[in-house]
């Protein structure tokens, strides 16, 4: 038997993990039509990678349209992102809107950029996804994105939240998935590498740093060197959640109704 070169084994082994969280949440499903976000950055493409590597193991059919949101920053040069999406052989569609002049004038001194811009984004994704006729949008969020957004929320917003696996838009009409909600971010990192994916830089990004994420992630980093293991923990904790030790009255009221 051939062995198989380090690309095919690192995308057999993170595709088995995409599949199990699938599967337990019922991520995908028969009869989808699945947007998949792509920001160019390495999780964007490492979804669509292990979702094309998926789609033919799966008992149903399934479509994706790979989608991109060209947002007029400084720079922006797309061209590596749409040769990839042409290679992929996966339908693809690259919406141009200017949010960049947008978020530039929504944020006010002294905040970052990002959450102005991914909620721009993100409207242009759901405006997009009910042109197209999908059901669902994929986004590349991992493992340490749903650990890492659990202690921004304790941390600094006063309640206990992280990201769900799938959730439904307030409208009712989409479902906003994540397969990758259990996949670790290292394992991401050295798919890009083997994989050579074309990374687009962000060009708001890159002006700004994010302290409060920053220390977030190098507390995480600095409890992992004693604690190897912590992140996959603090996973498993999402997953084993005991409300009745909790403080909050509304899941009382909740249960006696």
């Amino acid at each position: 038997m051939k062995e198989q070169n380090p690309l095919d084994q690192l995308s057999e082994k993170l595709v088995r993990t995409l599949a199990k969280t699938s599967i337990e949440y019922s991520v995908i499903e028969p009869g989808d039509n699945i947007l998949v976000a792509m920001s160019g950055g390495k999780d964007s493409y490492g979804l669509l990678h292990l979702l094309t590597r998926l789609m033919p193991r799966l008992p149903f059919d399934v479509k994706l349209v790979a989608v991109h949101v060209a947002q007029g920053q400084p720079g922006y040069n797309g061209e590596p992102l749409k040769n990839w999406l042409e290679q992929s052989g996966v339908p693809y569609e690259i919406v141009h809107q200017d949010t960049y002049s947008v978020v530039q004038r929504h944020t006010k001194p002294g905040e970052t950029f990002c959450s102005v811009c991914s909620r721009m984004r993100r409207g242009v994704l759901y405006t997009t996804a009910s042109r197209l006729g999908c059901n669902k949008i994929a986004l590349g969020h991992h493992r340490d994105d749903t650990v890492a957004t659990l202690m921004m929320n304790l941390f600094y917003s006063g309640k206990i939240q992280a990201m769900p696996a799938k959730y439904t838009t307030n409208n009712g009409e989409l479902q906003v998935i994540r397969p990758m909600i259990e996949i670790a971010e290292h394992n991401l990192v050295e798919l890009a590498r083997l994989a050579e994916f074309p990374i687009l830089p962000c060009g708001l990004c890159s002006t700004q740093e994010d302290h409060k994420r920053k220390f977030v992630g190098e507390l995480l980093d600095n409890l992992e060197k004693d604690h190897p293991q912590i992140r996959n923990v603090m996973l498993g904790a999402i997953k084993n959640v005991r409300p009745s030790h909790l403080l909050d009255q509304t899941i009382e009221r909740i249960k006696r109704t």
